[in-house]
């Protein structure tokens, strides 16, 4: 053992460098000017299958990229390993800003809202006619997530070999939705696929419904038949479907060039904690010019509001300042199963 007397040099003293990295830290981070873009397909577990240049990777988000998340539909930026090939796995480095945003809350009173899709042009809600019977107060959510995230509702009726669309389709007239009305029959021939199609050309379409309504049925119809997903049954006794999707799928639409879907897990409430009114009167332009004289922060469902005398005079049909308040109050009702 070697001692050290009064007269020792500190040079003579070995130190033993630390264990923790001493290189000073930066903040500039890697510009990765060579990424390749790519479109999110689907998310599970942490893992993203994406699509660039035509084939599929599987990548995982960067550390740099921090709580920030990619979903489905979202346009990214990587690098590392793009092959595709087994068991290879490249780096999300980016995530380009997204033009709509589909958001849910578990339940009215959940602070934490979920992005289902991104950059999804419209939001087809599929709705059965019976067995399950229709969800009014559902689908008025469904409308404000869509009028909230910059998407354009489109409105699907199937099973109207079981009951006529008429109902509902006067209490939703007033809302000016494009709608398509299919039967079972129709699905099986491909003339219901045919008719929703015709809606769906050159855009991103995201596929929303309750569980049992024919939501898969019907974009099992649309897609490729190797792509094509599980589908499940409706409870004779609950009324309620089977969740088959279990997570969201972005799939190529048949024939069809840029065109999307994006199957959705079937759904039995819709949160709307995180919506904010004055985003929803953007998809009312005839009544928005309307709330210039509303008091500040403004429900438009208030003595004060302004769209009472904007309508009074003339400006909107009243049936439209109905809607507009009855979609915003659903806010304040609560979704039973």
């Amino acid at each position: 053992m070697r001692r050290y007397g009064k007269h020792t040099d500190e040079d003579d003293i070995r130190t033993r460098p630390g264990r923790r990295n001493t290189r000073p830290r930066t903040n500039i981070r890697p510009k990765h000017e060579d990424a390749a873009w790519g479109m999110v397909l689907t998310v599970d577990r942490g893992r993203l299958t994406c699509l660039v240049e035509g084939r599929t990777i599987t990548a995982m988000k960067a550390r740099e990229l921090g709580r920030k998340a990619a979903v489905v539909g979202d346009r990214v930026a990587l690098v590392g390993d793009l092959s595709g090939q087994k068991d290879t796995l490249a780096r999300i480095v980016r995530i380009e800003e997204r033009t709509s945003v589909l958001r849910r809350t578990a339940d009215d009173d959940d602070p934490y809202e979920r992005v289902v899709v991104a950059n999804a042009d419209q939001l087809a809600i599929v709705t059965a006619l019976a067995d399950p019977e229709p969800r009014p107060r559902l689908i008025d959510r469904c409308l404000v997530a869509a009028f909230d995230g910059g998407l354009t509702p489109l409105l699907v009726m199937t099973k109207s070999d079981l009951a006529p669309p008429d109902q509902l389709l006067e209490l939703y007239g007033d809302l000016d939705i494009p709608y398509v009305v299919t039967s079972r029959a129709e699905l099986e021939t491909g003339d219901a696929a045919d008719r929703v199609r015709e809606h769906l050309h050159g855009k991103i379409t995201a596929f929303v419904g309750h569980s049992g309504v024919g939501k898969t049925t019907l974009v099992n119809a649309l897609v490729p038949e190797d792509l094509r997903r599980t589908t499940g049954h409706v409870n004779a006794v609950t009324g309620r479907g089977r969740h088959t999707t279990t997570s969201a799928l972005a799939l190529p639409l048949s024939s069809d060039t840029g065109s999307w879907v994006v199957d959705t897990p079937g759904v039995r409430s819709f949160g709307l904690a995180h919506i904010d009114p004055s985003r929803v009167i953007h998809a009312f332009p005839d009544l928005e010019p309307g709330t210039a004289n509303c008091p500040r922060a403004c429900s438009h469902d208030e003595p004060d509001c302004a769209l009472d005398a904007w309508v009074a005079e003339g400006h909107a049909d009243p049936a439209r300042l109905y809607s507009l308040r009855r979609l915003l109050a659903t806010r304040e009702a609560k979704e039973g199963d």
